[in-house]
């Protein structure tokens, strides 16, 4: 069963976020790699044009979270959560948010695309160019780095692929250095593309 047909059977061929059942189409929840089931919802057109230009979004469309926020699915959790956040302002989303129960991983998930912070508090990874990183991207290093706690030396010019943003702190990423998960700092990186 693909992804999209698993979705149309959790969500018996409706949006999970408005309950629309036509134009629907896989959405990967942010930082998902790929479009697993556990980390996809199936959104209508309309929810998934407002939730990729936070500057349409129609504050009335979105009462509909005051069910969909109830789901056991944790990426419809995740994403009732992160539109609640960007609405906030509108007065009656923050009454919804006081009620939500998010587990840990679930809210840490939630809290990973920095929807809730204001502008100022938003976590950006830049490199040493000062370009923003995000998890997945493909970096290399500026430097040679000794890796604390072992004999490796990465070298100048190593390409980290498929690196990790470290949420709570905007100086390091993680990466794989000759299959070794080593924590860099974003000042001795460079993004590549």
């Amino acid at each position: 069963m693909t992804t999209e047909q698993a979705l149309h059977t959790r969500s018996e061929s409706k949006c999970e976020l408005c309950g629309a059942t036509d134009d629907l189409a896989v959405f990967a929840v942010p930082p998902a790699a790929e479009d697993s089931v556990d980390q996809s919802v199936l959104l209508c057109g309309n929810c998934r044009n407002q939730v990729e230009n936070p500057d349409q979004v129609d504050p009335n469309h979105w009462r509909c979270l005051n069910d969909s926020m109830w789901s056991q699915v944790p990426a419809v959790q995740v994403m009732a959560w992160r539109m609640l956040n960007r609405l906030r302002g509108e007065g009656w989303p923050q009454d919804l948010l006081d009620m939500m129960y998010l587990d840990d991983e679930t809210l840490a998930w939630a809290q990973a695309s920095g929807d809730h912070l204001s502008e100022e508090e938003v976590v950006r990874h830049l490199d040493s160019n000062g370009a923003v990183l995000e998890a997945g991207d493909t970096v290399t290093l500026t430097k040679d780095l000794n890796v604390k706690g072992s004999s490796l030396t990465a070298k100048r010019g190593t390409a980290v692929r498929n690196i990790s943003l470290v949420h709570d702190n905007p100086e390091q990423i993680e990466g794989r250095v000759e299959g070794q998960r080593i924590v860099i700092l974003t000042k001795f990186v460079k993004k590549q593309g």
